[in-house]
């Protein structure tokens, strides 16, 4: 089997994959649903074909293993998503199980020599977007699940709890999903990169040194409701102006300070058209390559909010909703990942910061973490028209089975040691 050959079959089966939606025209695969149990399915057949034991955990993840040079021994996780968003490319999550399951396969039998096993995820719930709530699989393997995610419902109002039980798995039993530092050697995740940098460097893959953690708000900037045409400028409390000039400072600060940060929510109340806007509520999206960034860049982004409502006689309500640190890659993984690069032709590899949330961000809890990215055209990823070069994925595949075998290099130095 050929290297090409194996890459060609992971563009055939994310097309497969792609076929399985709860939608008539475009992709939607869910937790917890019809489309979850097909997909399962799938990569179970999958993950058998090349000789990998296969179980679905107590929070419907789809797991394998190949044993290493004797059974029992700790793992070596290779993972990834299977579910979407709605109206999902084919790639984002999907290509990354594909990857392991195609190391796996050309591990083969060489698995026996290797210090530890070898398993492969494919988690059940990255995105969220079924119950909102992200990285369900990944935390419940982590050991974080959230119980008070049993209360939240679905849109047609079913509870996390229930669909549990409907999809056939015990609420009781999440926690036995669970692993322990003990019995993981360390996680490496295969990824698109979702962003324009791979492709701008003209580079088909890229290290990542970090996942940026996210901190959101709901600003609410409250004025005064008046007749639009009755109110002269110098008295009006104007809601909306506050809002505003909220975005532009967002934007500015955010560049400025090398940060995202982005407003991706704004309305106002009462919403007439001759009617000054009394209230202004909007959201705040911030990320950065450090907590150090991101939290600087919050702190002159609130000044100046803050500031500027303040001459304009407006009230500034602050609320976060969300707080996520950001997640530092192993060095030591990172460098089995430039080693594994570097066997396909590239001997410095770029590295970037990953921008979005990744199930690594969860993993990262339990065990060492390292991202590996592959170019997507033109950096489009949740959409129809994600799509990545056949020629790259095979890179990705050599530089994952090489990334393997350089931690199995690593990790027998040490136990040397």
């Amino acid at each position: 089997m050929t290297i090409d050959a194996a890459a060609a079959r992971i563009m055939a089966r994310c097309d497969e994959l792609a076929a399985i939606s709860a939608l008539p025209d475009g992709i939607l695969r869910a937790y917890l649903t019809e489309e979850h149990q097909r997909h399962n399915a799938l990569a179970a057949a999958w993950m058998t074909e090349v000789g990998m034991e296969t179980w679905q955990d107590a929070a419907g993840n789809q797991c394998a293993r190949l044993e290493g040079r004797e059974p029992g021994l700790p793992a070596l996780i290779i993972a990834s998503h299977l579910d979407t968003v709605p109206d999902a490319g084919r790639y984002d999550g999907i290509m990354g199980v594909l990857l392991g399951i195609e190391t796996a396969r050309l591990l083969g039998p060489h698995a026996r020599e290797l210090p530890f096993a070898v398993e492969i995820v494919a988690f059940a719930d990255e995105e969220g977007a079924r119950f909102g709530a992200t990285l369900l699989g990944s935390r419940a393997m982590a050991g974080t699940w959230d119980p008070h995610w049993w209360e939240v419902a679905d849109a047609e109002g079913i509870s996390m709890a229930q669909a549990f039980w409907d999809f056939g798995l015990d609420p009781e039993k999440v926690d036995d999903a669970a692993r322990s530092p003990e019995e993981l050697v360390g996680y490496l995740e295969a990824h698109i990169e979702q962003g324009p940098y791979l492709e701008a460097a003209q580079r088909p893959l890229g290290l990542v040194s970090s996942i940026a953690g996210a901190r959101r708000f709901r600003l609410a900037i409250q004025g005064e409701a008046r007749h639009a045409g009755g109110t002269p400028y110098e008295r009006r409390r104007d809601a909306l102006i506050g809002a505003a000039q909220a975005v532009l400072d967002v934007e500015r600060i955010g560049r400025e300070r090398g940060v995202i940060a982005t407003v991706g929510q704004l309305e106002t109340r009462p919403g007439a058209v001759n009617v000054v806007p009394g209230e202004a509520d909007l959201s705040l999206d911030l990320r950065a390559e450090s907590d150090e960034l991101r939290d600087a860049a919050w702190e002159e982004i609130h000044t100046a909010l803050a500031g500027f409502c303040a001459q304009r006689n407006l009230e500034l309500t602050v609320e976060e909703i969300h707080s996520a640190p950001t997640v530092t890659c192993s060095e030591r993984l990172r460098r089995a990942l430039a080693a594994g690069v570097a066997a396909t032709g590239d001997a410095e590899p770029i590295t970037l910061y990953s921008r979005a949330g990744h199930d690594a961000m969860a993993m990262a809890s339990v065990t060492d973490v390292a991202m590996l990215f592959t170019r997507c055209e033109d950096g489009i990823s949740h959409h129809p028209q994600e799509n990545v070069m056949v020629t790259d994925v095979a890179l990705a595949l050599q530089a994952l089975e090489s990334t393997v075998w350089e931690v199995a290099r690593e990790h027998g130095e040490r136990a040397g040691r």
